[in-house]
């Protein structure tokens, strides 16, 4: 068994699920349009390697404090499932039939909130969901984040805490990712792979001699 880790967000998948998320509660009137803006300024930051992901996920998860989880996940299985499906990219799904049938452990990881990761772990039929926890009390959301976010060096924590005291963990594992913002985990598995890959990651892949795959959606 080895590891075989996915990003989500412009790796199998076009666009990002927190952008397009923020766009649908504004369409369903459940956030401002003004937020719209303020949180494309703040990706910029994250495509330049600046972004502070406890202050975008603070600004981003204002529109959910008070709401229940459960209404939450409802409103997030449906947003999958209209929303995202359609984004997927078949050479993904293929990869991940492919680690499928070698026995791999597949994981979905992604520095988005876990509310819009899960649902799409079901989908894509992923063993395991790493993702950024929301913070709740008595099953309603506070707007905060718990625990170690799965973001940069965060996403190689979180994996050696899910599968703590694995013997050669990282042995013949494979990772996938479009961001210079996952080079922490690139680096931690055996078999990296820049999918779609930022200019900037591309230019590590190149110099690494990483593979570098071009997924597109079906015509």
């Amino acid at each position: 068994m080895a590891l075989a880790l996915f990003d989500l967000d412009e790796t199998l998948i076009t666009g990002d699920s927190a952008s397009l998320w923020l766009e649908h509660m504004v369409a369903q009137e459940l956030a401002p349009a003004a937020m719209v803006a303020e949180e494309q300024a703040m990706m910029s930051l994250y495509h330049q390697g600046k972004m502070d992901m406890h202050q975008y996920m603070a600004f981003t998860l204002q529109p959910l404090v008070g709401k229940s989880r459960h209404w939450l996940d409802q409103q997030c299985q449906h947003f999958a499932e209209r929303v995202l499906r359609e984004r997927i990219y078949p050479e993904g799904l293929a990869r991940i039939e492919w680690h499928r049938k070698r026995g791999d452990e597949l994981v979905l990881i992604s520095a988005s909130g876990e509310h819009l990761v899960a649902p799409m772990a079901r989908m894509l039929g992923m063993d395991h969901c790493v993702a950024i926890l929301l913070e709740e009390q008595q099953g309603m959301l506070t707007g905060q984040t718990r625990g170690t976010l799965s973001f940069r060096e965060g996403k190689v924590a979180r994996i050696e805490q899910l599968f703590a005291g694995q013997a050669g963990l990282w042995q013949g594992s494979h990772g996938y990712s479009d961001s210079h913002n996952d080079l922490p985990l690139l680096r931690a598995v055996a078999h990296p792979h820049a999918v779609n890959p930022a200019p900037s990651l591309r230019q590590v892949a190149e110099a690494l001699s990483w593979p570098t795959l071009s997924w597109r959606l079906a015509a």
